[in-house]
């Protein structure tokens, strides 16, 4: 019998400590934030790490800040602080939301703003939000660093643009749109993930809509959305942009439902959170 062997513990309290550690080990050391994701993949045997880099000592990754109208979350920041910060209920109440929607208190006490991006989990409710306000997230290595939208940071289910010497350190979000609405709907339970998550913005008669939860990557049909420029959201177009997004996506099936039951959900969700955005 092979001897189970634990892995290395790696605790850097800088930034500057991480990203050398970083360097050094790549990604043979698995980056843990808040861990309530990471858990669940290394209690399923899916995750048999050599080594963890913690962030947890880092102090310099943990804030929320409104800088020249855009709001700056560090990636340690938890789902607690964002969805409790007076500064987010002010400015982005869409935000403070579809935070405050995530799972239990206890998961969102542990839960990180840069983690939860990090780990590209299909089925969660933060990617959807931040892409359909526009965010960018910083990443950083020793060697410089450069900003990606949230639609290139996500290249598929669990995979992220993110190379092995870098780190999410931040995440900017634009001057909040005219109006937003988020909506979750969940298939189970009041505490489960979404089955699907819609989040919509309207800004200056732009329209953007963002679907979550119901395949690899965030949804976003520029053409469609286009479909509202220059046009009040009438009863008509509000149905016709919600059943081209359900024509358009290719969902997935699993335990929260079949793909023909989230192509069906998408369009009363994408429906009624037009309704929403356009009252």
């Amino acid at each position: 019998m092979t001897e189970a062997v634990e892995p290395g513990w790696l605790a850097p309290s800088s930034l500057e400590e991480a990203l050398a550690l970083r360097a050094e080990h790549g990604d043979e050391a698995t980056v843990l934030a808040g861990g309530t994701f990471l858990g669940i993949l290394l209690n399923q045997g899916f995750l048999r790490p050599s080594a963890f880099l913690s962030l947890g000592g880092v102090g310099e990754l943990r804030g929320i800040e409104v800088d020249d109208g855009s709001l700056r979350l560090s990636a340690m920041t938890t789902h607690t602080a964002v969805e409790r910060s007076d500064a987010v209920r002010r400015g982005w109440p869409v935000l403070a939301r579809a935070f405050r929607l995530v799972a239990s208190p206890r998961v969102r006490n542990q839960a990180t703003v840069g983690g939860v991006l990090a780990d590209a989990d299909y089925a969660s409710d933060p990617p959807a939000v931040l892409a359909a306000l526009g965010a960018r997230v910083l990443l950083r290595s020793s060697h410089g660093e450069r900003t990606v939208a949230i639609e290139e940071l996500i290249l598929g289910y669990y995979e992220t643009c993110i190379e092995p010497d870098e780190l999410l350190v931040e995440v900017v979000v634009p001057p909040a749109p005219e109006r937003a609405v988020y909506r979750k709907f969940r298939s189970r339970s009041s505490e489960d993930r979404p089955c699907v998550a819609v989040a919509v913005t309207l800004d200056g008669g732009r329209l953007r809509v963002v679907v979550g939860a119901v395949a690899d990557v965030p949804q976003h049909f520029p053409d469609v959305c286009a479909l509202a420029d220059g046009r009040s959201l009438e009863p008509a177009l509000r149905e016709e942009i919600a059943r081209r997004y359900a024509e358009r996506i290719e969902p997935m099936s699993d335990p929260r439902g079949s793909a023909a039951y989230r192509r069906r959900a998408t369009a009363v969700e994408v429906q009624r959170a037009l309704e929403q955005v356009a009252a």
